[in-house]
């Protein structure tokens, strides 16, 4: 198993001058696999953002790898590091293909391969705002796949499977759990949640920890 760890130390975020995330401690070992859960607007995808530095009114410590983001090398290698899959997958203002998405992830002929598997292979030449919700949420999670291939260790996924069908779901929950990297994973597919070692909710920006 591979991945690395993640270790957060009194981080807070906000949106202006509200607070949505508050003085959370937290450790992922490497390798780890780490279901959030909560009400929405609780913090749960602000908290993921940071770690991948989406979110900039953030402080606190985020380590990844023992590695901070003191410079734009470290930037640079926490995103190369950290694989995403958004809560909403944008289609992009212009036409986006699919293998064009694909290719973003760092090694298209294995997210490629991803996507035949995922039962969107012959989808890979048309514009993501064609697709389905479902469709593009597998894109999406093929794109990841290619990402950890390319080298990403950490995968961060907001709600990866809220698209699919109750199949397309355990098929999904599957791949993820099998990935050799450390999954933190905002979900409320109970499927998901019950292949992570653990699972933490968050409520008005705070974490506790329910198995």
């Amino acid at each position: 198993m591979g991945g690395l760890d993640v270790r957060m130390r009194g981080v807070a975020c906000r949106h202006g001058r509200v607070e949505a995330v508050a003085d959370v401690d937290l450790e992922i070992a490497a390798g780890e696999r780490v279901a959030l859960t909560g009400t929405n607007g609780s913090g749960k995808t602000t908290l993921l953002r940071a770690v991948l530095g989406l979110h900039r009114q953030v402080s606190g410590s985020i380590l990844v790898g023992g590695r901070g983001t003191g410079s734009a090398a470290e930037w640079a290698w926490r995103r190369r590091s950290c694989a995403w899959i958004p809560q909403k997958p944008a289609a992009g203002r212009f036409p986006l293909l699919g293998d064009e998405l694909l290719a973003s992830g760092g090694a298209p002929a294995e997210a490629a391969e991803a996507a035949r598997e995922l039962g969107v292979g012959t989808l890979l030449g048309r514009p993501l705002h064609t697709l389905s919700g479902g469709q593009l949420q597998r894109m999406y999670l093929a794109r990841a796949i290619g990402a950890v291939a390319a080298g990403a260790e950490v995968l961060l996924a907001d709600e990866p499977t809220a698209a699919l069908d109750f199949g397309g779901q355990e098929e999904a929950a599957d791949v993820l759990a099998a990935l050799p990297v450390t999954l933190v994973v905002v979900t409320h597919d109970r499927a998901l949640a019950q292949r992570c070692d653990r699972v933490l909710e968050m409520a008005a920006g705070r974490l506790r920890e329910v198995a």
